[in-house]
């Protein structure tokens, strides 16, 4: 395919009149489009405004999405115990399928082509299905909770490990390796030391699988593992194993120095989620002094009920503005920096080389926007404008790895309409409140 535009290669590289050109699931040609374009006369041709890598969400919950809404003006402990494991509990594998299929319609639809996503305790299999089937490339997980849970989400430790185990053996690597898998504790407060170092040598025992958790979101939790275990929680977990390259921590708001060093040495990673840090009054994540220590730092929208969008735009514009007013500098976090943490680091978090870039022989992960609107008049510099301006829905084409997802603004990996229309009967129909009781008996 001949995709041509101003083509956003990377955070430093833009060219203003420019051509794309993929072949399978890589990209052949990107150059100026008068030197390119002619090579390729046979080639299907698309124009869009702008062309740009797919982004990543650093850290997601898909299956959340049926409860966008439900839990505002909460705290982080209430918010999960109170309605966001409840509804979990509460859905059947055909529930949890139409969650799913939502929350990757809205990634597709908004121009994310890959996420790293914590799903829930059971059903797992329907998210790996409706992944590999709508065409999103992901790294996703079953939860792991074998304490302090709802009734129906509590595991054995045992069967929780084993159920990731089946898991793994059937659908990392798969669907030509868009999908990969990350053995996915929920946090240290719902998890037991011998789930945490179980999870270790699990991901231990495969190639390339990762692990993916929640750390340092808000004072509660931190003061929670404290008391479990006299440690904080960045030690804690470095303790039972889960630090290092093949880690990803959501969040990290609340880091001492100590911690900060040890997410250094280990090369662990960090996906930042402004908005849902926000909204939940977890706080403000040091992520300048990450990136200024080497740390990788990705960026995530975490899950629909506390952002309540799956939009990366919103989340870059926020990660930018955020930072600036924390640190009471204009010049933090430009937007070149911002845009590395959607693409290039997210990848890296993920695990996927040759991707969060439009280079030649690199992953063909493509995104087109338009800028036919007064957000984008004039358009001074299109990097600016992607972080602080563009919303999600000025994303009209979508492809992952050479896969066309979403073209003219219409999704063509499933119908659109059909998700949200299930989504949302479904959704009203969601009846919580025996759970919330059995959840309310385990918050700490």
């Amino acid at each position: 395919m001949l995709l041509t535009g101003i083509v956003v290669v990377d955070a430093e590289t833009v060219i203003d009149d420019g051509a794309v050109v993929t072949e399978g699931s890589r990209i052949e040609r990107v150059g100026e489009r008068s030197e390119v374009a002619p090579r390729y006369p046979d080639h299907e041709h698309q124009s869009y405004d702008v062309l740009m890598p797919g982004l990543v969400g650093g850290h997601v919950h898909s299956v959340q999405s049926l409860g966008r809404g439900i839990a505002d003006n909460t705290e982080l402990l209430d918010w999960l115990f109170d309605y966001i494991l409840p509804m979990e509990a509460s859905l059947s594998a055909e529930e949890m399928r139409v969650a799913a299929e939502l929350g990757y319609l809205e990634m597709i639809e908004s121009g994310t082509t890959t996420c790293i996503d914590h799903l829930s305790v059971a059903h797992a299999e329907e998210a790996f299905e409706a992944a590999g089937e709508m065409g999103i490339r992901g790294v996703l997980g079953k939860v792991m909770m074998d304490r302090r849970s709802p009734d129906a989400l509590l595991e054995d430790t045992q069967e929780a490990i084993d159920a990731s185990e089946r898991l793994i053996r059937e659908y990392h690597g798969s669907f030509d390796d868009r999908i990969r898998y990350a053995v996915t504790p929920r946090f240290a407060v719902s998890c037991t030391e011998e789930c945490l170092r179980g999870a270790r040598e699990l991901a231990d025992a495969y190639d390339g699988v990762r692990i993916h958790t929640h750390a340092n979101e808000n004072r509660s939790e931190i003061e929670t593992v404290q008391d479990d275990t006299g440690m904080r929680n960045v030690h804690w977990l470095d303790e039972v194993g889960l630090t290092g390259e093949d880690v990803v921590l959501a969040h990290c708001v609340w880091t001492d120095e100590s911690e900060r060093e040890v997410l250094a040495e280990t090369g662990t990673h960090v996906t930042h989620c402004p908005s849902s840090n926000m909204k939940l009054a977890s706080g403000i994540a040091p992520v300048w002094d990450y990136l200024d220590r080497g740390i990788n730092v990705a960026l995530g929208n975490d899950g629909p009920p506390c952002n309540n969008t799956l939009d990366p735009f919103t989340e870059m514009r926020q990660a930018s503005l955020l930072q600036k007013v924390d640190r009471l500098d204009p010049t933090t976090a430009p937007s070149a920096s911002i845009f590395e943490m959607a693409t290039v680091n997210g990848a890296r978090a993920a695990g996927f080389d040759e991707l969060g870039a439009l280079r030649e022989g690199w992953r063909a992960d493509v995104v087109g926007l338009t800028t036919d609107c007064t957000r984008a008049t004039p358009l001074h510099d299109v990097l600016s404008h992607l972080v602080f301006a563009a919303h999600g829905d000025d994303v009209r084409f979508t492809m992952v790895d050479g896969t066309v997802l979403q073209e003219d603004g219409e999704v063509t990996a499933i119908d659109a309409e059909a998700v949200r229309r299930r989504a949302s009967e479904v959704g009203l129909d969601l009846d919580l409140e025996e759970e919330r009781r059995s959840a309310r008996r385990q918050k700490p």
